[in-house]
């Protein structure tokens, strides 16, 4: 199809101007991307926006798109990378001795889950988040130690 092939040769610049627009803009839809886009003269669908947030690992924060993986949320990545969250996340505890439980804001999980899994810190080996709760599975208690204390640095928990 013609529209699958324009976007395809498109998306990596579209990609390039979404960090653009995301970065400098509090955006919150998907839709007004998608017409900041078409004014900047750039082919978009709700769709082909859909991917390309997907594919930059951006989150939504409250009513807000944030860059995530390319703000530099890796290991050893400093923990004010995680300062739009920090407002999010309010308990944290342990459940045995490799999971770690986060309590967040209704409606705010996934973010932040999204933010950890993209730090791709070398003790959590995965996450899983509904509307309020986190559930961080690592490797063992050491790992558990080390995550906890990385916890209680970003989000003072």
């Amino acid at each position: 199809m013609l529209t699958d092939s324009l976007d395809s040769i498109s998306a990596p610049a579209r990609r390039t101007l979404l960090r653009k627009i995301i970065r400098e803009r509090s955006v919150g839809r998907q839709a007004e991307l998608v017409q900041l886009l078409r004014q900047l003269g750039f082919e978009a669908t709700q769709s082909s926006v859909s991917r390309d947030l997907r594919e930059l690992g951006v989150a939504k924060v409250g009513d807000r798109y944030i860059l995530t993986a390319e703000n530099g949320l890796a290991e050893g990545a400093a923990t004010n990378d995680f300062s739009a969250l920090r407002r999010f996340v309010h308990e944290r505890m342990t459940a045995g001795s490799n999971l770690t439980v986060l309590k967040t804001r209704v409606g705010s999980a996934q973010s932040v889950a999204v933010a950890i899994d993209a730090a791709r810190w070398p003790e959590v080996v995965g996450t899983i988040s509904g509307d309020d709760t986190i559930f961080i599975a690592t490797a063992g208690p050491r790992e558990q130690t080390q995550l906890g204390e990385r916890l209680r640095a970003i989000f003072g928990i």
